[in-house]
């Protein structure tokens, strides 16, 4: 490896992204099983009308992250993304830390997916071995990585696709049932939406445990920074991604949130019971089932398996690249720089892709203690990465101002500064201190419950601390806040 680095010449990425690419990995990276199976369980747990303002909320709050991410990754396409932005404007160990954290999430993230695909398969062939189908989808993720950026832009798009066209056919499906159309019910108008005179259940924390889980459905739409570092043209692809994400997203969201809560009770038993093991439980799959369509469970089984794989192959991608920015900073082994003639990061998407298989044969052993605990430790990183964007951000725009630049050298501009990045930090702060709330029971505390929920924020707290204390770093400046080869990776 040591000789392959020496008389390689390839030292930057492949800017192989086309804006399609871009906005359909997005896209993508927030549409999946938090929308497919967990939007039952909101549901169930505090209403439809309790669901819909807790994603509309969170909705509003990631088009906030988006457009700060934008205003940066537009300006500034480099693949170490917010890790980049937070050493640059805030302090250079926020970026290291951020950085980590931001890739041990995703190595953990592709050991969850494969799991979940492994037992997904098992619908269709339930005496096969979980270990073979894993190795496969394995092999499958690290291969789409291995061929080229252009190669995993072009399978998450074709990806990501199947998804918004199955959210549209559910869509569509739903408000032709609501109408009467299909489905031999008469026209029911908003239907079991306003079941016993309300849509709110569950009260405040019913509320409040639907408000963390769509925090977590949300989370990938950040992969835009990531994918800006190797964007053909990121001045315009970039701006145009982030103002058709949120719309989609947000639209997505709430009309299929909306269709679920008229159609199906949130009494029923089986929205609570919805999860990649049951995948004929799954919202969509019975409002499928009641418009006709015999085989929903079987296509739904597929979609989501797509999925699956999407998000497997998108953290690999994001993981990957990470590292390889931490790499080239130095706050990361030099040798994981190594890139292939295509421009693929071959060491870094190595590594990761090793640290996902030993996670996935943790699972497999001592009753998978040691995995669950490395889950809890990657669980509360896409907010601790989104509170990083929001300060980066407002400390981004001071800086680009207080050194002379003007607003006209921005390729895009976020609406609603300082509001937005403000707000967006309030709201991030508030989910990562509400995490462990189901802790706090009538009988007592739930020690384990507590300590798993709030494990990831100390481990991050000590990469932090380690890195500033060893490099004795401090806050930057705003005059001393580095714009040089801003345009270049």
């Amino acid at each position: 490896m040591v000789a392959i680095m020496n008389t390689d010449k390839h030292t930057n990425l492949v800017r192989g992204l086309k804006a399609r690419h871009m906005t359909m990995i997005s896209l993508g990276g927030s549409i999946g099983t938090g929308l497919f199976l967990a939007s039952g369980g909101a549901i169930h747990s505090a209403g439809p009308g309790g669901a819909l303002l807790a994603y509309a909320a969170i909705g509003f709050m990631v088009y906030f992250l988006m457009t700060s991410l934008g205003e940066m990754a537009a300006y500034m396409p480099v693949a170490g993304s917010f890790s980049t932005y937070a050493g640059r404007f805030v302090d250079p160990a926020l970026g290291f830390a951020l950085g980590w954290n931001y890739w041990f999430n995703w190595a953990i993230t592709i050991a969850a997916e494969i799991s979940a695909a492994s037992i997904i398969v098992n619908y269709w062939v339930p005496d096969s071995s979980p270990l073979l189908w894993s190795a496969l989808f394995l092999g499958i993720i690290v291969f789409i990585n291995y061929l080229s950026v252009r190669a995993y832009g072009e399978s998450e798009f074709w990806f990501s696709s199947i998804k918004v066209v199955t959210v549209i056919a559910f869509i569509a499906t739903g408000i032709l049932m609501i109408v009467g159309i299909i489905g031999g019910e008469r026209p029911q108008g908003l239907g079991y939406f306003v079941e016993g005179g309300s849509s709110f259940h569950g009260g405040f924390m019913g509320l409040l445990g639907v408000f963390m889980a769509a925090g977590f459905s949300f989370q990938g739409t950040e992969l835009i920074g990531i994918t800006a570092g190797e964007s053909e043209d990121a001045a315009t692809s970039v701006p145009k991604a982030v103002k058709q994400i949120f719309w989609r997203i947000l639209l997505f969201y709430v009309f299929a949130i909306f269709i679920i809560g008229v159609l199906i009770s949130y009494q029923d038993p089986a929205l609570l019971n919805s999860g990649v093991n049951n995948i004929t439980v799954s919202p969509f799959t019975i409002v499928f089932e009641k418009a006709g369509l015999a085989i929903a469970a079987s296509v739904m089984n597929a979609i989501i398996l797509t999925s699956v794989l999407s998000a497997g192959s998108s953290g690999m991608y994001a993981s990957t690249r990470m590292l390889w920015s931490l790499a080239k900073d130095g706050k990361a082994p030099r040798w994981l720089i190594y890139l292939n003639k295509r421009g693929v990061p071959l060491a870094s998407l190595a590594v990761t892709a090793a640290i996902g298989m030993f996670a996935f044969f943790a699972s497999l052993f001592g009753s998978g203690i040691v995995y669950t605990w490395l889950l809890n430790a990657s669980g509360m990183c896409g907010f601790l990465a989104w509170l990083g964007i929001a300060v980066s951000h407002y400390r981004f725009r001071k800086a680009f101002l207080i050194q002379g630049h003007s607003m006209d050298e921005l390729p895009y501009r976020a609406k609603w500064f300082p509001f937005g990045p403000i707000v967006a930090f309030v709201i991030c702060l508030i989910v990562i201190i509400g995490q462990g709330f189901t802790a706090f029971q009538e009988g007592g505390i739930d020690w384990y419950g507590l300590i798993a929920a709030y494990i990831g924020l100390p481990l991050f707290l000590v990469v932090f601390t380690l890195y500033k204390w060893k490099n004795r770093t401090r806050l930057v400046d705003l005059q001393d806040c580095s714009f040089k080869d801003a345009n270049a990776d």
